[in-house]
């Protein structure tokens, strides 16, 4: 405790009682009674703004007029702007195919994990062949068909796929 305090220039007692305060409200736990530097954060804590996924989010901006900027504290966490009730995923585009619905190679597609999805959504599916591709789904009489965004590309057609997501997002580096 004394060596916390004097790091941050407080008394033995405030540390202690901070420290206290921590483990009621379950966010720090002692290894061992009377232990020495024995302090663990609990599995549950998160630091949002610590995140590789946050990004300060400095205020919006028009793309057509120009209009007056204000500072703005808030942060863009990414993993929640993607949150899904599924698992997500990400994957890097490498083909033109699905240029179109603005889909370039080097974007990163999030994804959600799911076995089930409904026609016109764009997924990643895996073909017979044990090949996955990104396209958009739609079930036919007696097929499905995988719609390419991109008339240099054509449809697949397949008896059966396994659909392992669907895209929740785009993320492009410039």
């Amino acid at each position: 405790m004394q060596e916390i305090g004097d790091y941050l220039d407080l008394t033995r007692v405030t540390v202690f009682e901070h420290i206290i305060a921590l483990e009621k409200k379950g966010l720090l736990h002692r290894g061992g009674k009377h232990k020495a530097r024995s302090l663990e954060l609990s599995s549950e804590v998160e630091f949002p703004d610590d995140s590789p996924a946050c990004i300060p989010l400095a205020g919006r901006i028009a793309a057509g007029m120009p209009v007056d900027t204000a500072e703005n504290l808030e942060v863009l966490d990414l993993g929640q702007l993607f949150a899904s009730p599924a698992e997500t995923f990400v994957l890097e585009v490498r083909d033109e195919s699905m240029i179109d619905e603005q889909i370039r190679p080097g974007d990163y597609v999030i994804c959600a994990k799911c076995e089930v999805t409904i026609n016109g959504q764009i997924v990643v599916a895996l073909l017979d062949d044990g090949e996955t591709t990104l396209k958009r789904f739609y079930r036919e009489k007696n097929r499905i068909r995988l719609q390419p965004a991109n008339p240099d590309f054509k449809p697949i057609f397949r008896q059966n796929v396994e659909i392992q997501g669907v895209v929740i997002g785009v993320v492009r580096r410039l």
